[in-house]
């Protein structure tokens, strides 16, 4: 005979199971229930976490990663809390597809921090057609924003305001042999659009241009095209093996003349590459000085990352994955509801809203939040200056 206590307790068992199983039929889209009764709010996010750009990925990730943390250490948003998902794409397009074909089976409330040109442009259609948003894509490219989606939030500024700012500097300075190297790829391409584009307007033109397959650091092709023609300044538009690699052949073949990179290129890990090599190097930069003394959401990046500790150290990158956390979770605390449209409201709410210094611009028609770009310069010790 079974004993009245136990049938009792499996009632209330049976009870608080169905009663959870219906709580979770009843969250939004992309907020799932965890352990405890807490809510997440899940993100998913596309990167490079191995292969010659891993470090792109890794340091957007880890930025993000550290301003969520905190989010979350304080209570979350509206009692959920912020759960990132990254997957490895190693910079391929096809994988960057696969990965957001599941973050859309999965049902996640949005994508975020994307790194990339080609592996955004692949996920594109999915995500136009599945209207779910992207905030915060590591890429400047002009087709991601040109025709506007309406699903796509980029905070950064384009390759056409970095490469605009890129050759007003070369003239200014009277350099006007002008070659590029691009990664053949949509993202090179956006690069030497933008040169090109800058140059026009100058009645200007390059004096040659040269490839480099992505994921490959195979340069000798590209120095025996662009060395021999002697260009005063050579524009790249790659990741940083390949740029560290050109680099390296070009002064050995006797280019004496310099470099300038857009800010896809990870400042950080060029200067890692390139060692006392990176002495004179050129990045244009899309996100405020992360270094010396901070103020605002510098200054709160920096603690951050002193909090964190171990190997981890102020970057660009890293300071637009903790720039873009906190411009996004203001839009989540501004939505008024959890879901995928109440997140566009509140994102778009965003407008001339001060993020710590640096402005964000949003609304209903405007998805590029800043066209803020600056030069800096790398020294041989690993620093980099304004």
């Amino acid at each position: 005979m079974l004993d009245p206590r136990q049938i009792l307790r499996s009632s209330i068992l049976l009870r608080r199971h169905v009663l959870s199983a219906m709580a979770a039929l009843s969250l939004p889209a992309g907020v799932q229930a965890q352990a405890g009764g807490r809510k997440r709010i899940v993100l998913g996010q596309s990167a490079p976490l191995t292969g010659p750009a891993a470090q792109l990925g890794l340091q957007m990730r880890a930025g993000a990663k550290l301003y969520f943390d905190a989010v979350n250490e304080a209570g979350g948003v509206a009692g959920s809390l912020i759960d990132l998902q990254t997957l490895d794409d190693g910079y391929e397009p096809q994988r960057c597809e696969a990965n957001t074909a599941k973050f859309i089976e999965d049902d996640v409330l949005a994508l975020f921090g994307y790194v990339g040109t080609p592996t955004t442009l692949a996920a594109l259609p999915l995500i136009n057609q599945h209207h779910m948003p992207l905030f915060g894509p590591f890429t400047g490219a002009e087709a991601l924003r040109a025709p506007m989606s309406r699903w796509v939030f980029h905070l950064r500024a384009s390759y056409y305001d970095e490469t605009a700012l890129i050759v007003n500097q070369m003239t200014n300075l009277g350099l006007k042999k002008i070659s590029v190297f691009y990664q053949n790829d949509a993202y090179g391409k956006a690069g030497l659009a933008g040169v090109n584009r800058a140059l026009n307007s100058q009645s200007l033109a390059t004096v040659a241009t040269a490839t480099v397959e992505r994921n490959t650091v195979d340069v000798a092709r590209a120095v025996s095209e662009l060395v021999p023609g002697r260009p005063e300044a050579i524009v790249m538009v790659s990741a940083y093996k390949s740029c560290a690699a050109f680099i390296r052949e070009a002064r050995k073949a006797g280019y004496g003349g310099v470099f300038y990179n857009v800010s896809f290129v990870g400042t950080q890990a060029l200067s890692d590459e390139l060692g006392k090599e990176a002495l004179g190097v050129v990045v244009s930069q899309v996100m405020p000085y992360p270094f010396g003394i901070g103020h605002g959401v510098v200054a709160d990046y920096q603690a951050a990352v002193q909090k964190a500790g171990g190997e981890l150290r102020p970057n660009y990158t890293g300071m637009e994955g903790f720039l873009a956390a906190k411009v996004f979770t203001e839009g989540l605390r501004r939505a008024k509801s959890l879901t995928r449209e109440g997140l566009i409201a509140g994102l778009e709410s965003l407008s001339n809203y001060n993020a710590g210094g640096f402005t964000v611009n949003f609304g209903p028609g405007r998805r590029v939040a800043s066209s803020f770009v600056e030069l800096s310069m790398l020294t041989g010790d690993g620093r980099v200056r304004r």
